[in-house]
């Protein structure tokens, strides 16, 4: 099966969809295959700039700039790059930027790799500790809702939060042996 052709899930086109919905203009993020079909369609529109990033601290100064700028952005990452962004998340509470990130989760469900496992076990309590909201989607059927929830608490309220997409959600990652 070719998955570049393949229909990707529902919930994946809902998080778009929400994105788009609320005139996001700047999506930022770290390659990551979980986020792989809403990172293809900010870079097929043209009303939304994508940004590749070297590492996802470098996302949490661009959305804090797209906001300042006058635009809506979001961040899009793992939960291993969570543990990248500790300091610069000071840098949100400290000038009470507005904030939305999306994280893919590794490090629980069915994870082959153990270097994922600590930062996966500990992404919930970290984005806590910085004072960002967390929310959680495990069912594909409310991942729309509980994404549109996070953005508008961001984006209506001046809200930091994270939506936490379950590793169960993306499904179970292997090694490839060619």
């Amino acid at each position: 099966m070719n998955t570049a052709t393949a229909q990707p899930p529902a919930w994946q086109e809902a998080i778009f969809e929400v994105l788009k919905a609320g005139d996001v203009r700047q999506v930022a993020y770290v390659p990551d295959a979980g986020h792989s079909h809403v990172i293809r369609c900010a870079q097929a529109d043209p009303e939304i700039h994508d940004i590749v990033l070297t590492t996802e601290e470098e996302g949490v100064a661009v959305v804090s700039g797209a906001w300042l700028g006058g635009q809506r952005a979001a961040l899009l990452m793992q939960s291993s790059g969570v543990g990248n962004c500790v300091n610069m998340f000071s840098l949100l509470k400290s000038c009470g930027f507005p904030f939305f990130t999306l994280v893919t989760m590794r490090g629980e469900y069915a994870e082959f790799n153990p270097w994922q496992g600590p930062m996966g076990k500990n992404t919930q309590g970290a984005l806590e500790l910085m004072g960002i909201t967390v929310l959680r989607a495990d069912d594909p059927d409310n991942v729309g809702e509980i994404v549109s929830a996070g953005f508008d608490a961001a984006f209506e309220a001046g809200e930091q939060v994270a939506v936490l997409l379950s590793q169960s959600l993306i499904g179970r990652k292997k090694w490839e042996r060619k």
